[in-house]
């Protein structure tokens, strides 16, 4: 029997890979990132279309923050275990075909092996050594042919709770200075888009992107966001007003 040198410790330390197929870091960014600016440009265009006061905008900020997050939480779910339902469809497709082809399915998988270069005495025995197991064969048929690891879908309730708590958390902040007693926009502007700065850098730390390039690319999409909102409040009013 052929045996195999071990990994060093010290590469075993260092040869580690961050979760990329949980299902969490997509709808916690969309949510924070989501809940900041909408409500933040709620906020923005309220102040800038409405007389009533803080009270009024505070009521808005948390509709706004409550409605969203409902929202983004059950979206999240929804499509998320829509194509987790897909996925495992697919998983029994294929089950289906090993059932009752199997010969086939292993001559195609031996084909896909030596596609990607292996000898084809090689792919051969490897193919018909997943197909000694059926449940081996179809991980690595599911592997290989949908792209997908059958053991590690992405979970619907991880996603909706990310996705309800970051909105929850986003939209906060810029309804946090009118919480505290502010009057005017200002305060929410300069803490919000200080957040969206510091929300995109830290986004910097698990992607491949350099943090004031994260930072600033979120900064200018909601602030843009918020200032076309902004000036949609006063329009709105004054639509209304000549209409009266």
């Amino acid at each position: 029997m052929t045996e195999f040198p071990e990994v060093s410790a010290e590469h075993h330390g260092d040869h580690t890979h961050r979760d990329v197929t949980g299902g969490w870091l997509r709808p916690a960014v969309f949510g924070a990132m989501d809940g900041l600016v909408s409500n933040f440009a709620l906020i923005a265009g309220m102040d800038g279309g409405t007389s009533s006061g803080s009270k009024f905008i505070v009521l808005a900020g948390l509709a706004g923050l409550a409605a969203g997050a409902f929202s983004m939480a059950a979206g999240e779910y929804t499509s998320v275990a829509s194509q987790r339902e897909l996925a495992h469809a697919e998983i029994e497709v294929e089950r289906g075909e090993i059932d009752k082809h199997p010969l086939d399915e292993e001559i195609e998988l031996a084909e896909t092996y030596r596609a990607k270069g292996l000898d084809p005495d090689l792919a051969g025995k490897v193919a018909k050594q997943f197909h000694a197991d059926p449940d081996q064969a179809l991980e690595e048929h599911v592997r290989e042919e949908l792209g997908i690891d059958p053991t590690d879908l992405p979970n619907p309730v991880v996603a909706a709770a990310s996705s309800f708590i970051c909105f929850a958390v986003g939209a906060f902040i810029p309804l946090a200075p009118y919480l505290l007693g502010a009057e005017n926009v200002l305060p929410s502007l300069i803490l919000s888009l200080t957040a969206l700065f510091v929300c995109g850098a830290v986004v910097s730390r698990v992607t491949s992107r350099s943090w004031w390039y994260s930072g600033l690319r979120q900064l200018l999409l909601g602030a843009a966001a918020a200032a076309l909102t902004y000036f949609v409040g006063p329009s709105s009013a004054q639509a209304s007003a000549d209409s009266g």
